[in-house]
């Protein structure tokens, strides 16, 4: 029998697959459906900043203030309705899904500032969320802003919500720092106990016709794998956080993948939202029979065993094969 079973955040998970935040965990019945389909751990959506905010400082009545002469900016900034809960129906979202699943429910909030998470974190806690997700998208418009002190919000948030729970937190970060293995390392002391690689920010696109930003959801390709894999097989082994996969995972090999350099677990979004909460299935049966196939006992066998402290070519992580794939797309083009 095939140990698919995996460490995250301190908890013992059945297998690596966990269903990331989306719109898949709005309503208990799918919780229950992505449980019964083999999720280990489900990341319920996101609470964002924006209705923290919203509910104490009546966000959507300043936000809607002196707009109307400028008609691009009414589409910009999202309205009260637009949101499915307010703070307390997401507490109360945490409490029926904890009721209704074994498995760990993983709470997620969305924001950029430190004001609100810890109180708000702790209240999540209070509501039976077994862990705590820090989704921050944050970007820098502020040529005036140093690099440093984008740097330290990351910090300050963390130390904010770790120091107001008990129960674990992961911190869901952006690639796009000067030196990453910095940054997570920074994160590791301040406390996370896991590191969520990477967020997608949303870039918004523009309806020509009716002259309005349009908010532009594309859902992950297969390619998009390439950039966590590359830096969990460079962190592994360099921070004791957990590293969560997330972006690009779509079939039974790209988990493979990860867990070789490193990863406890790969988040599941837009591979879910295009084939269904079944294709968890897929994915399980994939994985187990691969491990089958090449003999490996369990997930931990293989946990780490490509990444860039055990790889017999570290180079392959940075600068000299990058040397080697430009050589190789040389050969490529002399070819054809």
């Amino acid at each position: 029998m095939i140990d698919l079973s995996t460490d995250y955040l301190g908890m013992k998970l059945r297998t690596p697959l966990v269903p990331s935040a989306s719109p898949l965990s709005q309503e208990i019945g799918s919780i229950r459906r992505l449980e019964d389909a083999g999720a280990s751990a489900v990341v319920l959506y996101s609470l964002f900043e924006e209705q923290l905010r919203q509910e104490m400082l009546e966000l959507d009545h300043h936000l809607s203030v002196a707009t109307e002469s400028f008609a691009e900016s009414l589409s910009f900034f999202p309205h009260a309705s637009e949101f499915r809960l307010g703070p307390e129906g997401y507490l109360d979202h945490i409490r029926k899904a904890k009721e209704a699943v074994r498995i760990p429910v993983i709470a997620s909030l969305n924001g950029a500032t430190v004001s609100g998470w810890a109180k708000f974190a702790k209240e999540i806690e209070e509501a039976g969320a077994d862990a705590l997700e820090c989704n921050i998208y944050y970007i820098p418009t502020d040529p005036e802003l140093k690099a440093s002190d984008v740097e330290q919000t990351y910090i300050d948030i963390v130390w904010a919500v770790k120091s107001a729970v008990s129960i674990p937190v992961a911190v869901k970060i952006s690639p796009f720092f000067s030196n990453l293995a910095n940054m997570a390392k920074r994160l590791d002391e301040a406390g996370a106990n896991g590191l969520v690689l990477f967020n997608r920010f949303y870039q918004p696109d523009i309806d020509l016709e009716e002259l309005e930003i349009r908010p532009n959801v594309l859902l992950s390709t297969p390619q998009a794998l390439r950039l966590p894999l590359t830096w969990i097989g460079i962190l592994h082994g360099r921070v004791r956080a957990s590293l969560a996969a997330t972006s690009g995972v779509h079939d039974p090999q790209d988990v493979i993948k990860l867990l070789m350099v490193g990863a406890s677990v790969t988040m599941l979004c837009s591979s879910l939202l295009r084939k269904g909460i079944n294709h968890l299935r897929h994915m399980e049966r994939g994985i187990a029979d691969w491990l089958e196939q090449h003999e490996y006992e369990s997930v931990r066998q293989m946990q780490g065993s490509m990444s860039q402290r055990h790889c017999p070519d570290p180079g392959a992580f940075e600068r000299a094969q990058y040397m080697r794939a430009v050589k190789s797309l040389q050969h490529v083009l002399v070819r054809g």
